[in-house]
């Protein structure tokens, strides 16, 4: 393999972030504390969101947004196939069981006529994913989920600056998780958020966020603090550091000019491939705003060259791709459940068969774009 001279993904840090996560160290004060809480406040600003609980991951918002409302065995929560294995590992990890539907062909959401038509009466929560960013039909999703009596909870770990139809993701269902892993379009290393508008759910996320406890480290040892506390519940150690804080604080400051450099290097895809045969193109709802989280790309059926062949010949030309995502009924451990199998999902395992991810960040330079762009023209034309 070449080296890689164009990465898929690149972190941008800059001095700020440095700076920021510097004077946390020198402070003393390491994990949880005013820089979490300063946060907290500061993304709940941003989405709109009155609640917002920081913790250590998307996936730890997702499953103790879950356990906040009991979900447990016997409970069903749709989701999607075309997903990361976190969105429905958490629904298992409650002992609740994932109901998998299929989705849309133009940009792999959920479809939601086939969530209307999964509904039993052991359902309780749809788990709508929004795909590299792109927002599901929420409208629809919410009248559904209204008209049940379901409880929605959105996979937002693609979509921080996600605006739908005007309206920032985190401020539209009953609870919205967000991620800030190292390869987000903010990221605090690992990190992630619950926002809701539910001050009840926050307030039980918040104690099954430290163990079930009544009051967390600064509440217990900071100046005036007291030792004693209570296990109200068995709760769970999924917390957020000060030091992460602190770097989520410096970027989600620049969280606007990251969407705007992103928008950039995605109009500049568009312009190069627009016209390749051999290529479908990511659907976007102008309606909405994409923050790009990725840039996801399908190889025809009909192509020359295969899908996993395209990978292998930009590898060696030190071009650096992913896939997102093998489908869920892909995987051993689901297969072990015995409950799906290939062939059930035909949209999903379709759009997978083709898509690609090309390089997406906000510091890749227009001559960069281009030369992914010649470089898939060049193999797609042998």
């Amino acid at each position: 393999m070449a080296e890689q001279r164009i990465p898929f993904v690149k972190v941008e840090l800059d001095d700020s972030d440095i700076a920021a996560v510097e004077r946390v160290l020198r402070s003393g004060w390491l994990t949880t504390a005013g820089q979490v809480k300063a946060l907290e406040e500061e993304l709940a600003a941003y989405t709109g969101a009155p609640f917002v609980n920081a913790v250590n991951s998307a996936t730890a918002a997702m499953h103790l947004a879950l356990a906040a409302w009991d979900l447990g065995p016997g409970d069903e929560v749709i989701t999607t196939p075309y997903t990361f294995t976190a969105t429905a590992n958490v629904v298992i990890h409650c002992g609740a069981t994932p109901v998998l539907v299929d989705v849309r062909e133009a940009d792999a959401n959920i479809d939601p006529e086939l969530i209307e038509r999964a509904i039993t009466p052991r359902t309780r929560v749809i788990l709508p994913v929004h795909i590299a960013g792109e927002p599901c039909d929420m409208d629809a999703i919410m009248d559904i989920a209204r008209r049940h009596g379901l409880k929605v909870l959105e996979d937002a770990a693609h979509a921080i600056g996600t605006l739908y139809r005007g309206r920032p993701i985190g401020s539209i269902s009953d609870a919205a998780a967000f991620s800030f892993y190292a390869n987000k379009t903010i990221t605090t290393g690992e990190g992630g958020a619950l926002a809701t508008a539910d001050e009840q759910l926050s307030a039980r996320v918040r104690r099954l966020t430290l163990h079930g406890m009544s009051k967390d480290a600064w509440n217990r040892y900071d100046a005036g603090g007291s030792w004693r506390y209570d296990i109200q519940e068995f709760g769970f150690k999924d917390n957020l550091t000060d030091i992460a804080a602190a770097l989520g604080r410096s970027q989600l400051a620049r969280l606007e000019s990251f969407i705007e450099a992103r928008t950039r290097v995605a109009q500049r895809y568009f312009a190069n491939l627009r016209d390749e045969e051999h290529l479908i193109l990511p659907a976007f709802n102008e309606e909405h705003r994409q923050p790009w989280h990725l840039f996801m790309v399908r190889v025809r059926e009909s192509a020359p060259v295969p899908r996993d062949e395209v990978i292998r010949q930009l590898a060696a030309r030190g071009i650096g791709t992913s896939v997102h995502f093998i489908p869920l009924h892909y995987h051993t451990a689901y297969q072990k459940l015995g409950r799906w199998k290939q062939g059930d999902f035909p949209v999903a395992e379709r759009f997978f068969a083709g898509e690609i991810s090309l390089p997406m960040y906000p510091g890749l330079a227009d001559t960069g774009v281009d030369d992914v762009c010649a470089a898939l023209r060049e193999i797609l034309h042998p």
